[in-house]
């Protein structure tokens, strides 16, 4: 073989490697990229909950209702003991820190029709933060959760500078602390 043709077929083996790398990333980007510290908070749709006794239809919401504003989105089921667990911090974070700014959006992954369960669970812990439904969990695929609760500290930017996996105490000094530095941010 020449040099000629030596080169061509190297020619040709990065065409083909870069051809099967350009394919990966079009049709497999969601599995390539990763939701970690630092990356934009990807959208989501959600539907906000029947209020109790009105007929009005729910409401998609997505990543984009909140822009410029920080947000706690929390992943959780209502068969989630651990969520439960952490639900009443975020409560009291909410009442503390919800006058400020913050944003609490809890997604329930639970099935279609459990909107009569996911309402009786947000009044049985008396939770006043906004509570959203995923009943397809694509949310769970989106945000690459790996169970439940996780949960998302989204800045103003729209990037995420927290990702927590498990039960955690959102009115922690620590937390809270966090919270009150992006809410002291400028809106983009």
């Amino acid at each position: 073989m020449t040099g000629k043709q030596q080169w061509a077929v190297v020619g040709l083996i990065v065409a083909l490697l870069a051809g099967g790398a350009f394919t990966a990333m079009h049709f497999l980007e969601d599995e390539l990229t990763s939701v970690t510290m630092g990356s934009a908070a990807p959208p989501f749709v959600a539907l906000t909950m029947p209020d109790s006794g009105s007929a009005a239809p729910r409401v998609a919401k997505t990543m984009s209702d909140y822009r410029g504003e920080v947000v706690l989105l929390n992943i959780w089921a209502t068969w989630c003991e651990p969520c439960r667990v952490e639900m009443p911090s975020m409560q009291a974070l909410h009442e503390s820190l919800g006058p400020k700014g913050l944003k609490i959006v809890a997604v329930s992954v639970d099935k279609p029709g459990d909107e009569a369960l996911i309402a009786s669970f947000a009044k049985e812990y008396k939770l006043s933060f906004e509570i959203l439904h995923d009943s397809t969990n694509a949310i769970m695929a989106t945000y690459r959760a790996t169970g439940y609760p996780e949960s998302f500290v989204i800045a103003r930017d729209g990037a995420i500078r927290k990702k927590h996996i498990g039960p955690a105490d959102w009115n922690s000094a620590d937390n809270r602390r966090l919270f009150e530095m992006l809410l002291a941010e400028k809106r983009p």
